[in-house]
């Protein structure tokens, strides 16, 4: 008995130590996203969970252009990132039901999610990523230089083309714009189209998706107005700037505004750090109810499914640090971005946001329905107005390649 006393002892020995030695495992996670302005914070995010965590080291892969196209053609290759970024909804949706994604519905750092922005990544009644934060797309302004004409926040398009008009007769131009990279282009139709069809989104989704659907009707038509005039007043080498262009153009102070979502306030922000900035609604009519902020959950976190069991776990230990104390104030501070965690603490952060939050509180905000669509027609929605802006469709063209674009989903 003895005998057999030490021999359950050595081996219960054996097992532990081999135990410890699994836990301490080194374990590479490849992190794929595509938030440029966010590239050495997102490498501090990585560093600051390795401290925790020193067994698990985080490679952060930035690709800013094209990066579903990217991921897409990586997934159904079988090179899955370990974790990976993406666009709320659809993208999601499609992915989940391709079997690409770990099912994280049961994970405690859900919890810690509002239950606004678990719809976002919510597919069949399973949540598939983890929304990582809440943004607005819409108007940043120079403060200082609205102050010094003695501009008001326009809430009209009439408004709006006053803003302009003022702007220019005093020798700084109106918009900083990007339209030689085309994927800020992909938010403005969108939210344009979104616009134009107010509380009639579902209907039009559910349209789209049976085939019978069209992008084309007289409300975006008028849409097009505005594309011509936002092109009129980004000066005139507005088909030359691309988004980092635009971005110092803007924190340079001679720029008036820049439509774009907040991050790009605090990539802004790094160039010129006493920028005075606020944010507002584009008004895309001259009815003021319909001037609505463009806000959703922005970027979520999934998982690999198909990644190594331990690499899965390590990687749920990262998305739980994101919802930590630590992880929030850093996603805060660091990041510049709204966090989707219960009681966050943003009272710190700088006048756009604080006006973002307004905006929500006063329910002024539409969805972002771009995320809604499938991938594919998103992704072309961005050069398809590109190629409008550069004579080579027309408004006919580009809806109907719109519309084609959506069918071929449906094949």
């Amino acid at each position: 008995m003895k005998r057999f006393v030490l021999f359950l002892l050595a081996a219960t020995t054996l097992l532990c130590v081999g135990c410890k030695k699994e836990n301490n495992k080194k374990i590479t996670l490849h992190l794929f996203h595509y938030k440029q302005e966010i590239v050495n914070e997102m490498e501090e995010m990585a560093a600051a969970f390795h401290n925790l965590y020193p067994n698990i080291t985080i490679e952060t892969e930035t690709i800013p252009n094209d990066a579903q196209t990217v991921l897409k053609t990586r997934l159904f290759g079988g090179e899955a990132p370990d974790i990976m970024m993406l666009q709320s909804y659809s993208t999601i949706f499609e992915y989940a039901q391709e079997g690409f994604l770990a099912d994280l519905t049961n994970e405690a750092f859900m919890e810690n999610i509002v239950n606004a922005a678990k719809k976002s990544v919510t597919y069949e009644g399973k949540a598939y990523a983890l929304p990582l934060d809440m943004a607005g797309i819409g108007v940043v302004y120079n403060k200082d230089l609205f102050a010094k004409l003695g501009l008001e926040i326009p809430k009209t398009y009439s408004e709006l083309k006053n803003v302009c008009k003022v702007i220019s007769d005093n020798g700084f131009t109106p918009f900083a714009l990007s339209i030689r990279e085309s994927w800020p282009l992909g938010h403005f139709i969108s939210m344009a189209h979104t616009a134009s069809i107010g509380d009639k989104l579902d209907a039009w989704l559910a349209e789209m998706n049976a085939g019978t659907g069209t992008f084309a009707s007289e409300e975006m038509d008028k849409m097009f107005e505005v594309f011509d005039f936002f092109k009129a007043n980004g000066g005139d080498k507005a088909m030359e700037m691309d988004y980092n262009s635009s971005l110092n153009n803007f924190a340079s102070g001679s720029y008036g505004m820049m439509v774009q979502g907040l991050w790009a306030y605090g990539a802004a922000m790094k160039l010129n750090p006493t920028l005075n900035a606020g944010f507002f609604p584009f008004p895309f009519s001259d009815n003021p109810e319909q001037t609505k902020l463009y806000v959703d959950t922005d970027s979520t976190l999934a998982i690999s499914a198909t990644a190594p069991k331990e690499n899965i776990e390590a990687a749920k230990l990262f998305l739980n640090f994101l919802t930590s104390e630590e992880g929030v104030q850093l996603v805060v501070e660091k990041f510049k971005l709204l966090p989707t965690v219960k009681n966050a603490d943003v009272s710190g952060m700088q006048a756009p946001f604080q006006d973002l939050v307004r905006y929500v509180g006063e329910g002024k905000t539409m969805p972002w329905a771009f995320s809604m669509w499938p991938s594919t027609v998103f992704e072309n929605s961005k050069n398809g107005l590109q190629e409008y802006f550069s004579a080579q469709k027309t408004k006919e063209e580009l809806l109907q390649y719109l519309d084609d674009e959506w069918k071929k989903t449906l094949e």
